[in-house]
């Protein structure tokens, strides 16, 4: 074993420069971001573009082999790690904490792909500090992991063997990621011409109770008892997954104050990247009593007046994500209020309309689980590899 210390030549963070979505002038190069990592590889697609000086450029731009790290982002998204390769201009941006490693002694697939295991990702997730939805790394942590790292050749061979892997377990998400457009497809063919033409009503107009934030409960209490819906929970899926939500130790007034029936409809009320904020999500048919946390907002529609799966594909469309964006705030995160979700557009077409929609969401449902369930068949595999290949049998 050998500590990353001795591996890494460079450890630090990128450089903190005003960003916009798009290049305004031939002087903005792109620059990486918590959300360029996605998968665990680098999205350019995902990249925001600033004005760096030339010594900034000079200092700043990721080289062949570079890693980027996820050290400050949500928990279960501590400890990402991607690798640069080809020969595409990028800036290291804020955030994320470059290793710029060795490459006479470490093969940097070798060591992209042993960051990726499930055994060093659980134990930076351990050593991490908590402060609400945020976690954070320090480097001394990051450095004192321990690296098998046998001769060059090797780890070369074993980074192929696992390239494979990971190649049939990518081709699943990107499986997934097509699909999550096709809801949206559809919203709009049945739906786009009303949406033109009749923009009055907003949500209030169809609520059955009033908006409500979750329950704000210590960590100690979580391990066991009620299933709570937390913000993570309601993205990736069309409505929740019931399967791996975790629990706290309710009182009965909690309970009975915050818990979910089927149908309502969940915003997360605050993140750490603007893409997250107002993501909703649907309930499901619940087998026991559930409550929600205090990071999302609960709204309970008339099901008489409006159906909440035409609901939760109205706020999912470009047309209602552009009020909700429109209306969230950004300081040190970014944040939406019960006001700004209860003042959105609501138009309201005729229940028939909707339910053909919602007969579509439950059918499209049941695909989405098949493949969520290739693609954690997939994973499985690769992390059973990348266990196999990091253990002292090998491959």
């Amino acid at each position: 074993m050998t500590s990353l210390n001795h591996i890494v030549t460079e450890i630090r963070n990128g450089i903190d420069l005003e960003q916009t979505d798009r290049p305004l002038s031939a002087e903005m190069l792109p620059i990486s971001r918590i959300e360029t990592i996605s998968e665990n590889v680098i999205d350019f697609s995902r990249v925001k573009y600033a004005t760096p000086s030339l010594k900034e450029r000079q200092k700043y731009q990721l080289r062949n082999g570079d890693i980027l790290f996820s050290h400050i982002n949500s928990p279960e998204h501590i400890g990402k790690a991607a690798l640069f390769r080809g020969n595409k201009l990028l800036l290291h941006g804020i955030n994320l904490l470059l290793l710029r490693i060795n490459q006479e002694v470490c093969y940097p697939e070798y060591l992209s792909f042993y960051l990726k295991s499930f055994a060093v990702r659980a134990r930076f997730r351990t050593r991490c500090k908590r402060a609400v939805n945020q976690a954070s790394l320090n480097q001394d942590d990051i450095l004192s992991l321990d690296v098998p790292l046998p001769e060059l050749g090797e780890q070369k061979r074993i980074a192929t063997f696992l390239e494979k892997a990971d190649r049939l377990s990518r081709t699943r998400r990107y499986a997934r990621q097509l699909s999550d457009t096709f809801l949206q497809s559809v919203f709009v063919e049945i739906f786009g011409d009303f949406l033109i033409k009749d923009q009055i009503g907003i949500l209030n107009d169809v609520l059955a109770r009033p908006l409500s934030n979750g329950s704000f409960e210590s960590n100690k209490l979580y391990g066991s008892g009620t299933p709570v819906i937390w913000v993570d929970d309601l993205y990736h899926t069309i409505t929740i997954d019931l399967d791996h939500l975790r629990r706290a130790r309710l009182s009965e007034a909690t309970i009975q104050k915050y818990s979910v029936l089927e149908g309502d409809l969940l915003f997360t009320r605050s993140s750490l990247v603007r893409e997250g904020i107002g993501q909703v999500n649907i309930v499901p048919r619940l087998r026991e009593r559930t409550a929600f946390e205090c990071h999302i907002i609960r709204a309970r529609v008339d099901q008489t007046k409006v159906n909440p799966f035409y609901v939760l594909g109205l706020y999912r469309s470009p047309y209602g994500r552009r009020f909700i964006m429109g209306r969230a705030n950004t300081a040190t995160m970014t944040t939406i209020g019960q006001t700004a979700i209860q003042g959105l557009p609501c138009p309201v077409p005729a229940l028939p309309l909707q339910q053909k929609f919602a007969d579509i969401v439950r059918r499209f449902d049941r695909l989405r689980a098949q493949q969520r369930e290739a693609e954690r068949q997939a994973e499985h595999l690769f992390q059973t590899l990348l266990h196999r290949a990091f253990s002292e049998g090998g491959l």
